[in-house]
């Protein structure tokens, strides 16, 4: 696996290149971030990681300084995976100046949810991608990108974002990946404490006692859903959490349901001072 740094290297690295498969990450991975890079494997003629954790996308208050950076173990983990290059860019790489010009995302799928508690937080993520995305493909016919589906709003709005402005980039999905116990694997869970790890679990489990409800309920959703919700997040807030939200929406775009739309339920939640987000198509 080559590892480079900056721009001009990454572009060096890419020469021949006509198909590149990404997978952008923000490191301290896990077996969700590798089996991205396995589903990229077949999709390109290289495969892609970058490893940048993006200040833009996180609030003044938030982890940014904290978060975990876990280098060695990341570079092992992707060489292992089949990563054939490593874009590992300093901030200075990708941000020299000021980032004045910014991507705003459409506020009908990006200002509720994780954009309502969160504000700015998509306009950081679309901004470094839309960057990413001129540094890997430029130039370039084609390209693959994947994107957890455990980070829901987030694919739909990076997929969005690669629509309204025709890049020549298919989006792909990967499924959430999952400790035995039904947790989503997330960089964030290295912050739980023991017995906050035992207890974390259960923001799958309301997330799927939730989504039963719904089904059982599905011709009466419209009327029944905030109630539903809102005793979803009682049972959430009786176990010690502070959940932000929990609900049930249309899997396209993230709006309120109608009678026989495809659904999703996601959640957001406060364990102790660590924030676990996670969801469920039904």
């Amino acid at each position: 696996m080559k590892i480079v740094h900056s721009l001009a290297d990454l572009r060096q690295a890419l020469t021949g290149a006509q198909r590149p498969a990404f997978v952008p990450t923000m490191g301290n991975l896990h077996d969700g971030h590798l089996a991205l890079v396995n589903q990229a494997r077949p999709l390109g003629d290289v495969t892609v990681a970058s490893i940048f954790v993006n200040r833009l996308q996180f609030l003044p208050h938030e982890d940014f300084d904290s978060y975990p950076r876990t280098w060695e173990a990341d570079c092992a983990k992707l060489e292992s995976a089949g990563c054939d290059l490593l874009f590992a860019p300093r901030e200075s790489d990708l941000y020299p100046e000021a980032q004045t010009f910014k991507v705003q995302p459409d506020p009908a799928l990006a200002d509720l949810l994780e954009g309502a508690f969160r504000p700015g937080f998509f306009t950081g993520v679309c901004t470094v991608v839309m960057k990413l995305f001129s540094a890997v493909y430029a130039g370039r016919p084609e390209g693959v990108a994947l994107f957890g589906k455990k980070d829901y709003q987030q694919w739909r709005v990076l997929h969005r974002m690669v629509e309204q402005f025709a890049l020549p980039i298919t989006v792909v999905a990967g499924e959430t990946c999952r400790a035995p116990d039904g947790l989503a694997l997330s960089s964030r869970n290295g912050y739980l404490s023991e017995a906050e790890r035992a207890e974390a679990v259960h923001l799958s489990l309301a997330l799927r006692s939730l989504a039963r409800e719904a089904l059982a309920l599905a011709h009466a959703l419209p009327e029944r859903r905030e109630a539903l919700e809102a005793q979803a997040l009682a049972d959430l807030r009786a176990r010690g959490w502070q959940p932000d939200y929990l609900t049930v929406r249309r899997r396209h775009d993230l709006q309120v349901p109608q009678a026989g739309d495809a659904l999703v339920v996601l959640g957001a939640a406060r364990l102790g001072s660590t924030r676990l987000i996670d969801n469920l198509e039904i």
